[in-house]
């Protein structure tokens, strides 16, 4: 059984990279068969990667067709950051931060602001708010925003690539660091809130070039 959760978690990560790197494109079937014969792992445990990158809403269901990778709209984006920004506000305030915890998150945030390459700053922005929120006792809020930002996650990669973007990101993550250190939890949220807005405003103005 743990070996089965093992193979379905290497399955899930080996998609979510191949739709990540565009060679899995929104729209395109996902063959189960190629998939097992490809990575050597039998169906049962490919089948419940796959219910659950569906339950994520990553990929989605077609009557005699399977799985497909599935797209997202500006209003989908919208309800799913705007949703994501009131949970992890409710997980910051609910997170004790020691002091190791801050310095952890100081040390990402200052690992931020010395990477040019803004791809590796997203990964270090998505790290930080894991980071952020991580001391949350509430197992079931965690789930839910992690569910949510997967949903995100492979759109965030190919729309978030402007490094004066990804700097301004950067400057309000030292600006939460700063409020956690002061113990200003409410500045902390606020900034927090503005941080997925700002993330949300270009993800929609992206969407709008590409559909022109």
């Amino acid at each position: 059984m743990a070996n089965n959760s093992v193979l379905r978690d290497q399955i899930k990560e080996h998609l979510l990279f191949l739709i990540r790197e565009g060679r899995l494109g929104i729209g395109k079937t996902i063959n189960l068969a190629a998939l097992s014969r490809a990575t050597g792992i039998s169906v049962t445990p490919i089948r419940e990667a796959l219910s659950q990158l569906e339950h994520a809403r990553v990929i989605k269901a077609i009557p005699n067709r399977g799985f497909v990778v599935a797209s997202l709209s500006k209003e989908e984006a919208k309800d799913i950051i705007g949703t994501i920004a009131q949970l992890e506000v409710m997980a910051l305030e609910a997170s004790p931060f020691k002091k190791e915890t801050v310095e952890i998150l100081k040390k990402v945030q200052q690992t931020m602001e010395n990477t040019p390459n803004a791809e590796d700053g997203l990964q270090l922005q998505l790290q930080f708010h894991s980071l952020l929120v991580q001391g949350c006792q509430n197992k079931v809020l965690l789930q839910v925003l992690e569910d949510l930002k997967l949903r995100l996650s492979f759109y965030e990669h190919h729309l978030i690539k402007e490094p004066h973007f990804i700097q301004k990101l950067v400057r309000q993550t030292r600006s939460i660091v700063e409020a956690i250190e002061e113990d200003n939890v409410p500045t902390a949220a606020l900034i927090l809130k503005m941080n997925w807005m700002a993330i949300l405003e270009l993800m929609e103005a992206q969407m709008d070039v590409k559909k022109g």
